[in-house]
């Protein structure tokens, strides 16, 4: 009799057990009056009776959405989007005999005027929001983004830094890959910083933050940021328009027009822009030098004046045609002209070993050029079934040209102030790059939630850099061979990755592999003074990525992730260059033929608490960092890019968001790292170690339904680059928001850098012989006023959600 027992009992606790652990789900689709799909509509599963939100979705682009991992009970379901009439289920009961529901179509009706200016209202997008592999930053919870700049808004950004010559940074790693739509812009430095300051910050539509990005995306770069721009994805005919001024010593203004016409299977889209940039900065350097016995034996106070101005004209044409309701291609074009000019005056005062004045030097740089890009992209999208398997190609081209020139006159005088020497000499730079890139991905989901992913790449780009050096006597230009240059450089590069993702009722899971293949050639044309040379290289890596998470509660409130990733930093074609380029007499660049990648392996630890806060443990370690390094050679300060042993870095990373009132909302970032750098420079030995933080405080206020401010602070403590210590800087911005025309407009006032305080003082160590203090004062004390407003009228989405993802890693390293 107890075996029968023991076999009831058993019985009916393995039945218990199974019923426990089927995964209950609720799945359905939202649709309009035209049968169209309503990707981004939120979905509300509520507790009946109490109404109390048990989980949220997001329809994804076809409408569909599932809950999963459901307890017992009755809900109902909640559906809204903007401009439509809001949805209520009757009650739905879980159980464990009705495990799964699949509801009917969900037909939203459109809504009244009067209810879709609520909406408009009162929707706000968090400033910060997190995903498995990437953080999101919305520019449009930022009401100063409307004044400033891509560089602006992006250096507002929880956890991005930018120095003071425009190199970007994500959490402490600095060569990070900046994407425009998934494509690279192909360029770095104070070229991709000229760029991003042309483009208007109220363009952007979200800005994606990948500290370790899956397979999919190019192993080049320590990390990537991807750039979002808007898109209408409504039917019929709408845009909107940004218009923008900001005064600070320079005037500064952004502005765009954005249109789309949407009808059945054709959509015609377009962006136009003019931006007028300017920028004012001081540079007061402070250069001893010293002999072997350590004494010292002259110095160098030097003060420089620099002023930019620029116009950029941009345009962006393309089209996407439904050729059935599976299939879609499409294609961009785009062009962009900026004519810049930039002047910089010089003043140094040198000292002898007894710091009396020894002698004057002074002088200024005049440069003009012009700018020009010119790209083109195809663009084909097959979807098999609506289950997510689908293969899409991108075939890409993007030219680069630049016709610049700049006149150099220097002057010397005694400390009595008599003449005693004068140089004066032209540079013509003109430079041409051209890209072409091709890439297809498919993705194949699979039973019981498996994805599997797969995609080739290729890329080749080819660089012609001259560089024209002049003496100027009598007005008259002599060239110098000795010091003109001529510099092609090819890169090919070849890529495939394969990824993987499976999710579980607690656990996630994602791996995947990218191998890339790098060929290069560089050429420097001999002349009457130089000799030929060339170098040529071809290496091979494997880089793999691993992401895992882990949900602690059967709700996904708390979850825990760990993950890695390899990826490998690329030089900028530039930095192959070894043209010696002037700045000033003091301070000249040059590029090395001889750099090599550097390797980087990053693992991360994080703990996630809905969208309300998250905490993140950081290890990275760098082999062959690139840095950009500095030697005193008499009284002038030669930089050229090597590459040294290495480094690591122990970083801790915090993010919280926090309502204490309904009408407040503040997010919080703080980052501490522990910097260790290790290598040699030239005959100087670095060992440096150093602790530092940062935080980003923002504040949100809802005054009434038509007023918003907001109020933010950041602070830089103090840091280390390699040979570079960075004093710390803080500063304070605010701004103000009025919407007008029923919610249609608005206008913006901003105030930056309200106490001007974002100033940089730089320490260069590891200089055999000297010692150098510098100090960079900026134009960011300004304020600001903006105006937008939306066009057209909206009726039902989009099919497609357009898909500009083409290109890879090379477009980051144009300088």
């Amino acid at each position: 009799m107890k075996p029968l027992i023991y076999i009831i009992y058993l019985f009916i606790f393995s039945s218990s057990l199974r019923a426990q652990t089927i995964n209950k789900t609720m799945s359905g689709q939202v649709k309009d009056i035209q049968n169209e799909p309503v990707p981004g509509a939120t979905i509300r599963l509520l507790k009946a009776g109490d109404s109390i939100a048990i989980q949220t979705k997001t329809a994804k682009d076809n409408g569909k959405f599932e809950f999963t991992n459901l307890i017992n009970g009755t809900f109902i379901l909640a559906v809204t989007a903007s401009g439509k009439k809001e949805y209520l289920t009757a009650p739905l009961t879980i159980d464990d005999n009705r495990t799964a529901i699949l509801l009917p179509v969900i037909i939203l009706l459109p809504g009244k005027k009067t209810e879709l200016k609520e909406v408009i209202v009162t929707t706000k997008r968090p400033l910060i929001e997190h995903d498995l592999d990437k953080t999101i930053v919305n520019p449009d919870a930022m009401i100063g983004s409307s004044t400033s700049n891509t560089l602006e808004v992006l250096e507002k950004t929880p956890g991005v830094t930018v120095s003071t010559d425009g190199e970007i940074s994500l959490n402490g790693k600095n060569g990070v890959l900046v994407l425009i739509e998934g494509r690279p812009t192909y360029m770095s430095g104070q070229d991709l910083a000229a760029y991003l300051r042309s483009l208007p910050g109220s363009m952007l539509d979200k800005i994606e933050l990948m500290s370790n990005p899956p397979a999919k995306y190019d192993a080049a770069g320590s990390a990537v940021i991807n750039i979002r721009l808007k898109k209408n994805k409504i039917q019929g005919y709408t845009g909107n328009i940004s218009l923008n001024y900001s005064q600070g010593k320079t005037g500064r203004s952004y502005n765009y027009l954005n249109l789309n016409y949407l009808k059945k299977k054709v959509n015609f889209f377009g962006n136009f822009s003019y931006s007028r940039d300017g920028n004012s900065s001081d540079d007061i350097y402070q250069r001893t030098f010293y002999n072997d016995n350590n004494s010292k034996t002259s110095s160098v106070d030097l003060k420089n004046h620099f002023l930019y101005y620029s116009n950029d004209f941009s345009g962006r044409i393309g089209m996407d045609y439904t050729i059935s309701s599976k299939s879609t291609a499409g294609f961009t074009a785009n062009m962009s002209v900026r004519p810049r000019k930039d002047k910089i005056n010089y003043l140094g005062n040198n000292y002898g070993s007894d710091e009396a004045l020894d002698s004057v030097g002074y002088g200024f740089t005049d440069g003009n050029s012009t700018w020009k890009q010119v790209g083109a992209n195809i663009n084909f999208q097959h979807k098999f079934n609506d289950a997510g398997r689908e293969l899409s190609a991108d075939l890409n081209y993007i030219n680069y040209n630049n016709d610049g020139d700049q006149i150099l006159q220097s002057f010397a005088e005694s400390a009595s102030g008599q003449l005693t020497g004068s140089d004066s000499f032209l540079y013509q730079l003109p430079s041409a790059i051209h890209i072409y890139t091709g890439k297809a991905d498919y993705s194949h989901p699979l039973k019981d939630k498996l994805n599997l992913s797969a995609g080739v790449k290729s890329s080749i780009v080819n660089t012609d850099n001259q560089s024209g050096y002049f003496n100027t006597i009598n007005n008259e230009s002599i060239p110098d061979y000795s010091k003109s240059n001529h510099f092609i450089y090819r890169e090919n590069i070849n890529a495939v990755y394969i990824n993987g993702r499976k999710d579980w009722k607690r656990i996630g899971l994602q791996l995947g592999l990218r191998l890339e293949n790098t060929q290069t050639k560089g050429h420097q044309l001999g002349n009457a003074a130089v000799t030929e040379t060339s170098f040529s290289r071809n290496y091979t890596g494997l880089f793999p990525t691993a992401f895992a998470s882990y949900k602690l509660d059967s709700t996904g409130k708390h979850t825990i992730g760990l993950n890695f990733a390899r990826r490998l930093n690329r030089p900028g074609y530039q930095q192959l260059n070894p043209f010696l380029f002037f700045r000033d007499q003091y301070s000249y660049n040059s590029g090395n033929p001889y750099l090599g990648p550097t390797y980087g392996n990053r693992v991360e630890l994080s703990y996630k608490y809905k969208q309300y806060l998250n905490i993140t443990l950081q290890y990275d370690r760098l082999s062959r960092n690139i840095i950009e390094a500095t030697e005193a050679k008499g009284d002038i300060f030669i930089t050229q890019p090597q590459n040294v042993s290495g480094g690591h870095m122990f970083g801790l990373l915090v993010n919280a968001n926090y309502s204490p009132v309904k009408w407040m909302a503040i997010n919080l970032n703080l980052g501490a790292a522990h910097f260790v750098n290790r290598g040699n420079i030239y005959s100087e030995t670095i060992d440096l170690k150093i602790n530092t933080w940062r935080s980003n405080l923002y504040a949100q206020f809802n005054i009434n339904k038509k007023w918003d401010a907001e109020l933010s602070g950041n602070y830089l403590a103090r840091f280390i680059s390699w040979q570079r210590i960075f004093e710390p800087r803080y500063r304070i911005n605010t701004a103000v928001q009025k919407k007008i025309i029923k919610g249609k407009g608005s206008i913006k006032l901003t105030a930056d850098d309200i106490f001007h305080l974002w100033k940089q003082k730089i320490t260069v160590e590891s200089l055999k012989n000297a010692e150098s203090f510098y100090t960079n004062i900026q134009d960011t004390q300004r304020v600001g006023i903006s105006f937008s407003l939306s066009l057209g009228k909206e009726t039902f989405a989009r099919k497609r959600k357009y898909n500009d993802n083409t290109a890879d890693d090379v477009k980051g390293r144009v300088e």
